[in-house]
């Protein structure tokens, strides 16, 4: 046992990785965790976030510790912050983050040291068992919830997304300026190191939760859930508006256009004027003011109308980046055709602004329908002028077929 300890204090600095511990009125099991620790490695970063009890002097007895430590509380994700931050700056590659209270097992250390070999460049979670039955229930529901939302946000399955012990790479961590300072951090830095290409990925983990009337927690139901509520919603908008659709240009490539072009146009079982209609409901909603939700309301559209989802998706996603300007200029000169206004005058790549579309909001509205309208019926009737010209129907396919 004592052997196997040995080794992992040596992998510990053979990987250069560090243990930190953000702390806040822990002082019953603080130094039970710290001990704990130790056995595996003395790299270790404690941030006292402004405590009020025994911290400091707990802190005290112990010689080997690298500690942050600030008067004032700031919140789990600030005390994170301030230690991923400090650990960068010491020099080392990698940081596993573990509570304070207790109901992490320091004896799960080696499991992510032993997940390095397998992903070098993964945020690796520790997953706890949600089932057992000393888990709070607020505690299953927000598990359920945050991994729901991280899944839609960013593509990955994570099974626990809200766990505090995990291992974070320290390098693409130190590129990126994080806003969050409570629990919600934990959320904010999975899904945006996801969008910067971090894999994220798990491993098993044992938990304790403290029966009810000894346990511990910071965690405040209403204003932290509101919280990580607000965040999710911020990101699941950013995401549609900008990670995906710019995802979907960087993955077009001549192959799988015409890939795309085989599947969905010439080996389509369906008529020339359903696709055509596809077509224009994605342009449509790709224009529509209900950016960043664009897609979810074409996908739900077509699946009422039966309508080719794919084609509709992908017509939707009109609305990239570099053709926002182009729409919104198209929108503004539109809707001052029918709305009384001062900016029929404006100018491309100029006047186009957040603060103008809010000042002259129904010029822009009623603009981006019309546009919309006038786009996809123009696009629609060239689509089927052209399907009909270099695409036979499932009729006439199958007539010359037969024998």
């Amino acid at each position: 046992m004592i052997e196997a300890v040995e080794k992992y204090k040596g992998f510990f600095k053979e990987k250069k990785c560090c243990v930190i511990i953000p702390t806040y009125n822990n002082h019953k099991t603080l130094a039970s965790v710290i001990n704990g620790v130790f056995e595996y490695t003395n790299q270790i970063i404690v941030v006292n976030d402004g405590s009020t009890d025994s911290t400091p002097d707990i802190l005290n007895t112990f010689n080997y510790l690298d500690i942050v430590s600030y008067p004032k509380n700031k919140g789990k994700g600030y005390a994170l912050r301030k230690g991923l931050r400090f650990a960068w700056n010491k020099g080392y590659k990698y940081a596993i983050t573990i509570d304070s209270d207790g109901q992490h097992y320091v004896s799960d250390l080696p499991k992510f040291i032993e997940k390095l070999d397998e992903s070098p460049n993964a945020i690796i979670i520790g997953s706890r068992n949600m089932n057992q039955s000393s888990v709070p229930g607020k505690s299953s529901f927000g598990h359920k919830f945050s991994n729901f939302w991280f899944r839609f946000e960013t593509g990955i399955n994570a099974p626990d997304t809200q766990s505090g012990f995990r291992l974070y790479p320290l390098e693409p961590l130190s590129k990126m300026i994080f806003f969050t300072r409570k629990y919600e951090f934990e959320i904010e830095v999975i899904v945006r190191a996801a969008w910067k290409g971090v894999d994220v990925t798990s491993v098993p983990i044992q938990v304790y939760y403290a029966p009810k009337e000894t346990r511990v927690s910071h965690f405040r139901p209403f204003r932290d859930f509101t919280r990580v509520s607000i965040l999710n919603t911020l990101l699941v908008f950013y995401a549609l508006l900008i990670v995906k659709p710019f995802k979907f240009v960087r993955s077009l490539n001549k192959k799988n256009i015409k890939e795309f072009y085989r599947k969905q146009i010439l080996q389509n079982e369906e008529p020339n004027h359903k696709i055509v209609f596809a077509l224009m409901l994605g342009l449509f909603m790709g224009v529509a003011p209900v950016w960043g939700y664009q897609m979810l309301i074409a996908f739900g559209i077509a699946h009422l109308l039966k309508l080719n989802k794919v084609i509709v998706i992908v017509a939707s996603n009109i609305s990239i980046p570099p053709m926002i300007p182009i729409i919104l200029f198209a929108s503004f000169k539109t809707g001052g055709l029918f709305i009384e206004a001062n900016k029929l005058s404006l100018k491309y790549n100029s006047d186009i602004n957040l603060d103008m579309i809010k000042d002259n909001i129904l010029q822009y509205i009623v603009g981006s329908l019309v546009f919309g309208v006038i786009l996809a019926l123009f696009t629609g009737v060239i689509a089927f002028v052209l399907l009909s010209i270099f695409r036979k129907g499932p009729q006439l396919q199958e007539e010359f077929v037969k024998p």
